[in-house]
């Protein structure tokens, strides 16, 4: 039962960490590298993501407290920032000339916003929130983490066997399985809502 529970907690938090899109954001910001730097510096970043997101999984929940956010308000909040987020996915925009970031980047952009961006620290922040159990909520967040690190460093080798038609492929699915999880975020935000009245 709490490794299903940590399973339905990461499926969310990893389509929100698409490592496939930003899979191909570092390997075109890291095209001057050889394989051996692009792994260390995506699994250096990707430590720094996790560092973010489990300081915003145990400090989130004080953070609520302090501004009195209700639980239905930040469900509410959250679905639309997952639905936004989704319909980016399938109908991409463009990320912006890569040659405005530093040549070895540091935190920025892979880190965050790319990895640990807004949306997804506002998921740990809701499951933080209403899930009993931090050691699960963690469990998932390092689940997630793993997959999409893996994901990665794998697309350092097929990277460009896939090229772009297929990593947008997999995006707008990705996508479309996340416009689903925002109605659900959506209607449970509603319905608690309506029973705290």
């Amino acid at each position: 039962m709490l490794l299903r529970h940590v399973l339905e907690l990461a499926i969310p938090l990893f389509l929100i960490m698409d490592p496939f899109a930003n899979s191909t954001a570092c390997l075109a910001i890291l095209r001057g590298y050889r394989p051996s730097s692009q792994a260390r510096i995506i699994i250096r970043e990707m430590v720094f993501a996790l560092v973010i997101m489990v300081i915003f999984q145990f400090c989130g929940g004080a953070l609520l407290a302090l501004l009195s956010i209700d639980p239905s308000t930040l469900r509410i909040a959250g679905g639309i920032i997952l639905f936004i987020i989704s319909l980016k996915l399938i109908f991409p925009e463009d990320r912006g000339s890569i040659s405005t970031y530093e040549r070895d980047p540091f935190i920025v952009p892979i880190a965050t916003p790319f990895v640990a961006g807004p949306s997804l620290l506002a998921a740990i922040m809701l499951y933080a929130r209403k899930e009993p159990s931090q050691g699960a909520v963690f469990l998932a967040i390092l689940l997630a983490w793993s997959l999409s690190l893996a994901i990665m460093l794998v697309f350092i080798r097929i990277g460009i066997l896939l090229k772009d038609r297929g990593t947008r492929a997999i995006e707008r699915l990705m996508g479309l399985i996340l416009v689903l999880l925002a109605v659900q975020m959506l209607e449970e935000g509603v319905r608690y809502f309506i029973q705290g009245l």
